[in-house]
Order: C-alpha cells, then structure tokens, then sequence
C-alpha cells in the first residue's frame, strides 16, 4: 500500500535536498506533493487541508531560511501524515466482561475473514474470543465462519435456525459468561448502505448490548467509496473504529488518508495478507515514516519476535556450532522466513532501501522462486540425505536431477551453495560473541542475521 504515493514523495524530497529552498520552488514541491495526493486517490477536501497545512506550517518555521530547510520540510511533511493517519495508536476497548466487538460492512468487505484474523490476534494477546454468527441471511455465511472457527481453533456460537440476531447476541453474551469467553465478536450481516431495514437490526444490537467496538471492515481497493461508506456508516450507527483490509494490495493507498480525514474515526487494525495471522494494529506514526522511505524497523523487529521461537533458535545454534546444519533444517529456516514476511514487505521496513516498487516485487518474485526450486531439489532427496549432506555424490545427485527435473548443472550449483552456507553457518561463533550469547533478549538479532546471511546466497543457474 501507498507504493505509488511513497515513491512519488521520496522523489519530491530528494529533489528538495539536492537544492535550496525558496519561496519557487518551495510552490513546485507542494504542487508536486499535491499532485501525488491526488494520484493516489486521496480525497480533493483532504488533499486541499494537508497542502494548507504544509504551506502555514512552512512558512511558520522559516523553512526558507532555515540551516537545511529540505530536512525541515521532510518534518513537517512527515509530522502531517501522522496526522492525518489519526495520530497515534488506538487500541481496541477490551474492558467488557465480556467484551462486544460488532464487525461492519458492505457485502463482499472481507468481514468474515476479518473477524477470524481478529480471534488469531486476540488469542496470541491471551484473549479467549468467541465468535458469534450473526449472518443469518447470506446462503453458507455460518458454515464459512464455523471452517474459519475450526482452522483457527476457535469455537463458533450459533443459533441453529433461528434469524433473530438480537435473540442470538443474548444468548451468546449467557454462554460466554457460562465458559469464560471474555470477548464476543459478532460477524454480522454485510449490507448495502441505503438497506434501511438491516440497518435498522444493527440499530437495535447497538442499543440493547451496546458494543464497546463497532468497528467499519473497508477494503483498501475501493478508493474514494471507502469515504461514503464509512461516513453513511458513521452517520447512523456511530463507528468507534475501522478495520483497513487489503493494503498489500492497493498501491495507491489513497482511501486510508482520506477516511480518517473525513469520518475522524481511526484506523485500528489493518489486514496486510491472506493469511489469517495478517492483521494488525495501525501504527500511524510508523506508517508515515513508511510512506517517506524511511522504514519501520520496529514492525520488523515485532514481526521477528512473533515469528522466531526460542526454542528452535537454540537447537538451530548447536548445530550450527558443531557443524550439523543440514537441508531439513535449510527448510525450516525458510519456513521460518515465508511466516516472516515477503521479501517486497521485509525491503519496505528497511530503513534507507529506497528500492522502487516495481523492483521491489521482481527482487521477491524472483527469490521466492528460486527458493521454490530449492525446496523441490531437497524434497527430491531421501530422508537420509537431506539429514546427512556429507553424503552427497554423483551418483546420489543423478538420481535426484531426475527426481526434481534439473539438470546436473544446476543440482552441482545448489550443492555448493549449501556447502558455502554451512562455512559461514559456522561463523555464528562470532556472531554469538557479538550479541553475547543467545538468549531470551537477544536471539531474536541473532537469527535476523541469519535470515540475511541465507538471503545473501545468491541461488542462480
């Protein structure tokens, strides 16, 4: 998300920085910045407020007179996107016993699937979530959220045949109290927005339970819509929230700044993937710095302590140690890396890789197949093999180009890239020194860098 914007930003600064301001060019660069607003599909009203934000706000802090006024406009522009993402962190208002979380949307939102990632992410903050259907009208809708229940491991309220949701919600605030469930979160029906009378059933479900989050699903891909929905939703339920699906699929990004602007409802959580582990909470500060190519080094780090497991760390540095890397554990540590992230998503948190977007997805195309091949090549292998690599030999290796499809060539290539990696696996030594041993605090550091080291290797025919 926010590819287009980003790059165009990054440009218009760059430029900013390679020049002294004055009151011209000054104009150009917020010309530009206007203009990249408005192609990435950020409201007109928006876009107007943020440039005459910039423009008082410049010439407020005496930019054009200032030591390195180009970095001071990268502040003021930085300092008005934070803004304009809503500020800081909202979190979500868990103080119920139990807690309501109702789930809006238009049909087609992604709302369901939302309200699973949602359970994912409240079990790993040790919630105990319910979820509640509350669809009782699209064909399937109660069956999609009970396969998403079973593949999350979380359990699914229902009320077999019964089309009154405030009947279900009721019964399903009894049962949690009866388990121990501390947050209900209630998938309920997707609308169109002049359907006045579904309207009128979250109206009621508003008023008796009074949900502590009514929280708006709006996919990123819609673009300026995303505004008159979430504001005729605003308008008659009283939003606490939004939940921001698909940014790793629109480039543009324009509908996040323009519905925070115009609903003053914040972003709470967006999804960022398919998979159902991909939400999270909406950091508008790191967003920004995002936007401006300047990383978000803490997401990365938080996404490294969710991923890496201290326990397989552990096992992974003996073997290393003692020289004992083999391929299963190649295929574990690339495992480890795919639950990390892509590598187009893991470049753009890396502060100062001002890699274009384009090159970004061919750089992550481009391993992401490679390592595919590799995984074929070593499922190819006996189970022998990929335990024991000093067993490798021409005829073994034969055997395995016929299994996998490659030739000789690319199999001898592989085979000594796996032994290259082994040598600098047995670097770790150092490595340990230089973070002082793996632990609880620090291995996290530790299998950051050898994720790089193993990226490093360069898989080509």
């Amino acid at each position: 998300m926010f590819d287009n914007l980003s790059e165009k930003l990054q440009n218009i600064i760059s430029k900013a920085h390679s020049q002294e301001l004055n009151q011209d060019n000054m104009q150009e660069a917020l010309r530009e910045i206007r203009r990249a607003l408005l192609e990435a599909d950020v409201n007109l009203r928006v876009v107007k407020s943020f440039i005459s934000s910039i423009k008082d706000k410049a010439e407020g802090e005496n930019v054009l007179q200032g030591v390195n006024p180009s970095q001071q406009l990268v502040k003021i522009v930085h300092d008005e996107l934070v803004e304009l993402l809503g500020h800081e962190l909202k979190p979500l208002d868990l103080s119920g016993h139990p807690s309501l979380i109702m789930m809006l949307g238009l049909q087609g939102s992604g709302k369901t699937t939302s309200s699973a990632k949602l359970a994912v992410k409240l079990k790993k903050e040790g919630k105990n979530p319910l979820l509640v259907a509350c669809d009782v009208y699209r064909p399937a809708a109660i069956s999609q959220l009970q396969t998403l229940g079973t593949e999350i491991a979380c359990e699914v309220f229902t009320v077999e045949g019964s089309t009154d949701v405030q009947n279900i919600v009721q019964s399903a605030i009894d049962y949690a109290k009866e388990k121990g469930f501390n947050v209900l979160i209630l998938d309920t029906a997707g609308r169109l927005q002049i359907d006045t009378e579904m309207m009128a059933e979250l109206l009621i479900v508003d008023r008796v339970f009074q949900p502590h989050e009514k929280l708006l699903v709006i996919d990123a891909m819609t673009g300026q819509e995303a505004v008159n929905v979430a504001e005729n939703f605003d308008a008659q339920i009283g939003l606490t929230g939004l939940v921001l699906t698909k940014l790793d699929g629109d480039s543009r990004g324009g509908s996040a700044l323009s519905v925070v602007h115009c609903t003053g409802k914040p972003i709470k959580l967006t999804g960022t993937g398919e998979k159902l582990n991909a939400l999270e909470d909406f950091y508008p500060e790191r967003m920004a710095t995002r936007i401006l190519g300047m990383g978000d080094i803490v997401s990365l780090v938080e996404r490294a302590q969710e991923v890496f497991d201290e326990k397989e760390a552990l096992k992974m540095q003996e073997k290393m140690q003692k020289a004992e890397f083999s391929y299963n554990d190649f295929l574990n540590m690339q495992k480890q890396m795919k639950m990390f992230g892509s590598m187009d998503q893991i470049l753009g948190m890396l502060p100062g890789v001002n890699i274009k977007q384009a090159d970004r997805e061919k750089i992550s195309h481009a391993t992401d197949t490679e390592f595919k091949k590799i995984e074929v090549f070593i499922q190819s292998m006996t189970p022998e093999e990929r335990d024991n690599p000093q067993i490798m030999n021409t005829s073994r290796k034969k055997r395995i180009a016929k299994g996998c499809g490659m030739d000789m060539h690319t199999i001898n290539i592989y085979v000594k890239q796996f032994e290259q990696m082994r040598q600098m696996m047995g670097g770790m030594n150092k490595m340990q020194k230089m973070f002082g041993g793996f632990n609880k605090k620090n291995e996290k550091k530790a299998m950051v860098q050898a994720m790089k080291m193993m990226n490093g290797l360069k898989f080509k025919r």
